[in-house]
């Protein structure tokens, strides 16, 4: 056969004749990274076969995109994708081979037929969130869901193209140069914290699909891509035109924070509560089964927070905090979509219940029925509280025990330690993975819509201190004497007494793109990039300044370590600017320019540690580096191999790394070599937590593991607690937490527990 001549804009003049053992009988399209062709397997198995162009084919940067792709797809169930037949990512033209699999693209149909009727649009919502569940369930993150990487076949929408970008009129890219996404697409976190993203990226962009498939545009329209960016961080969603019934339900997955979207199998559970059943004959099918319906949730979105009854807060709807105009990260339109595996800093799939961004307008919201009354009057809510900030920045309330937490359980302490476990949410409520911390000789933990107090010694509940039911907490931190439940962006700052749980001072915030605890300060990056420092202990200001040299600060802080660090890379991820602060008074001790697109971890007898990313391929670590300001000294160990995904912690001058695939390794600094090396067969573990000789941290299923700090050697671990949601995955497992040679940690399921740390064999 002769080789077949292409013209299309891109792509080689002349295509070849075969890729490996396949001959390519036709092209069935072209990206801007490579072509597709139609094959045959020996056995007449129709193939796509997709061919990297040769001028990408000569870049390291791309092929390792390509072997992302490959991998990714390799590891997502047949069901949901184009299953793998064969690839070869080493060719001198690399290419994969996908069953064929006939059918448009959402893109296609909507282009062809118009907008999609109420009971597709549904049955669509629900193909696509098995496909999701399925791809996050081994640990894969797509990032460019949207309409052309949908394929409508007869069994089922397909979810294609994991992994290749097009480079090819790209406006944007990462700050490390990397193309991560298509902009209508795209999650708020992709722009404003692209290292940061999870799983919940793929909810808001299926919530942007299903909008494109009801109306035949996306929620965030222009013709320019970066006002579509600023459109996706700061405002909200135009769903006019989506059906009355699902409106609400695509709200959720367009929430502005990933915490408060959906996850997919709340997705199915409430789709079943929209509509009785599903037509199995149209080409979404019906779904296959599934868990029993749980909380719809409800409630409203996080922007502007008001004391409501009991003490719980009530969230309203708006859009007053954010990113900064202008400061996007960048993008590319691509044919074919970025995806990382694993790859998620602090993104947790398993997210509560709560409402999405709410609607932007009155005729947005009376679509929702009795729910857009709850949004037009959480808008009121809004009015008010933005009349109490108006004058500046923030404005700060005193509560004079205001809230009423739910005191319960015993407040003894037990003479001798057992292993216990607790769990503390509401009855039916389910509020995620608890993370938790310690302070005040309590264990301090935060799920969705709940922070509370555990005894260390049994586990008994000391207090509890509800929230609105779609605001999750991180781990709380005790800073200032008071624990602060730092829930994350658009709220207010909250302070709670360590004994009662009653709240001591409410801050509302007028703007914030970032916050941080550092020493006794709160310190909170406004969307114009100027950083104001709040004491922790009274919720007042003790600073207001920009940072120098860091237009956009967001800061890092380590426990025991009096600093806090901004740091920014350069565009090309060449070069790191690290600028250290006193969060006390926001004066800069020092600064330094580094080579690298570096990640600060750790700190120790006064170095700061970095990871060192490989610029060919995101989320890869190819090095430590460890930087001494006092004799400005860089020091930089090579990793026998890079570890996509690392986490990383420091004791003394070893550093000890948890690679999202399992690989466990020591590293001492001071000599410049590996310790040592194990396999741990664990995906995306936590941070790990070195104390008392032993290395923990825990898994994804909810194990407690522990290693032998000199050795490697795996000590004990305990059972799995992945609870009635065993589908789920948990992006990034909370640390667990080291007190009185005790360690504690939080589950999938729910629970907290605490075992001693002396005798891990015994767990």
């Amino acid at each position: 056969m002769a080789p077949q001549r292409n013209t299309g804009a891109g792509a080689e003049a002349e295509l070849p004749e075969y890729a490996g053992q396949y001959r390519l009988e036709s092209r069935l399209g072209s990206g801007g990274m490579g072509v597709v062709h139609l094959a045959r397997s020996a056995s007449g198995l129709r193939l796509a076969v997709k061919v990297v162009h040769t001028e990408f084919a000569k870049d390291p940067e791309f092929r390792g995109r390509f072997r992302q792709e490959v991998a990714a797809a390799r590891r997502v169930s047949g069901a949901f994708t184009a299953p793998v037949v064969d690839a070869d990512p080493e060719a001198a033209r690399p290419w994969m081979a996908t069953l064929f699999i006939p059918g448009p693209t959402l893109a296609d149909h909507v282009k062809q037929s118009g907008p999609m009727e109420p009971a597709k649009l549904r049955r669509l919502m629900a193909g696509l969130a098995e496909a999701l569940r399925d791809i996050h369930r081994v640990g894969v993150v797509h990032r460019d869901l949207k309409p052309g990487n949908v394929l409508l076949a007869e069994d089922g929408p397909k979810v294609i193209d994991f992994g290749i970008s097009r480079p090819k009129d790209s406006e944007l890219r990462t700050e490390t140069g990397k193309l991560i996404g298509t902009p209508p697409f795209m999650a708020p976190e992709q722009f404003r914290r692209p290292r940061e993203v999870g799983p919940a990226a793929d909810i808001f962009a299926l919530g942007s699909v299903l909008v494109h498939a009801a109306t035949g545009r996306g929620p965030f329209d222009s013709d320019s891509p970066y006002v579509v960016a600023y459109q996706v961080v700061h405002d909200e969603p135009d769903l006019t035109g989506v059906p009355e019934g699902l409106a609400p339900l695509l709200l959720r997955c367009l929430a502005k924070e990933p915490e408060d979207r959906p996850t997919p199998d709340e997705l199915m559970r409430e789709l079943r509560s929209v509509a009785a059943s599903y037509d199995t004959q149209a080409f979404i099918p019906a779904q296959r089964g599934g868990s029993a319906a749980g909380d719809t949730g409800g409630g409203a979105s996080d922007a502007v927070v008001s004391e409501g009854p009991g003490g719980a807060e009530s969230a309203a709807p708006g859009g007053v905090l954010g990113g900064a105009p202008g400061g996007v990260p960048g993008f590319a339109a691509g044919d074919f979509a970025g995806v990382a595996a694993g790859d998620s800093a602090g993104g947790v799939a398993d997210g509560g219940s709560g409402a999405g961004s709410g609607a932007g307008a009155g005729a947005r919201a009376e679509r929702s029925g009795a729910g857009a009354r709850g949004l037009l009057k959480r808008v009121a809510l809004v009015a008010g509280a933005l009349g109490l900030v108006a004058a500046g920045a923030f404005a700060s309330v005193r509560m004079q025990g205001g809230d009423e937490p739910v005191p319960d359980g015993p407040r003894t302490t037990l003479a001798a330690f057992r292993t216990w476990e607790a769990k503390a949410s509401y009855g039916g409520t389910d509020g995620g993975v608890p993370q938790c911390s310690y302070g005040a000789g309590k264990l301090l933990c935060g799920q969705t819509g709940l922070v509370y107090a555990l005894n260390p010694v049994d586990g008994s509940v000391l207090w509890r201190h509800p929230l609105a039911p779609s605001v999750r907490s991180g781990p709380p931190v005790l800073s200032g004497g008071l624990v602060q439940p730092l829930p994350g962006l658009r709220r207010c700052l909250e302070a709670l007494d360590p004994a009662s749980g009653l709240t001591r001072w409410r801050r509302y915030l007028h703007s914030a793109s970032g916050m941080r605890q550092a020493a006794d300060m709160i310190l909170v990056t406004g969307a114009d990039g100027t950083v104001t420092g709040v004491k922790a202990d009274s919720g007042d200001t003790g600073w207001h300044r920009p940072v120098p040299g860091q237009p956009m600060p967001y800061f890092t802080s380590f426990t025991g370590d009096p600093l806090a660090y901004a740091v920014s890379t350069s565009d090309d991820g060449s070069g790191t600017r690290v600028t250290a602060v006193d969060p006390r008074t926001g004066e800069v001790r020092w600064k330094a320019g580094m080579k690298g697109n570096l990640t600060p971890f750790g700190s120790a007898d006064g170095s700061v540690y970095f990871l060192s990313g490989d610029a060919q391929y995101y989320g890869r670590a190819k090095a430590l580096v460890r930087y001494t300001p006092g004799s400005e000294s860089t020091r930089t160990v090579e990793l026998p191999v890079p570890q996509d995904g690392a986490r990383a912690t420091v004791h003394g001058n070893t550093v000890y790394l948890l690679a999202a695939g399992g690989s466990l390794e020591a590293v001492d600094m001071a000599a410049g070599r590996q310790l040592w090396h194990v396999e741990t067969s664990v995906s995306s573990g936590s941070t790990p937590v070195v104390a008392d000789g032993h290395v923990y941290f825990t898994a994804a299923d909810g194990r407690l593991l522990a290693f032998d700090a000199g050795s490697g050697r795996l000590l004990g671990q305990t059972a799995p607690r992945l609870g009635s949601h065993a589908d789920r995955v948990v992006a990034a497992p909370p640390e667990p937490v080291i007190a009185d040679g005790h360690v504690y940690a939080g589950a999938p399921d729910g629970t907290v527990f605490g075992v001693d740390g002396g005798d891990p064999s015994a767990w």
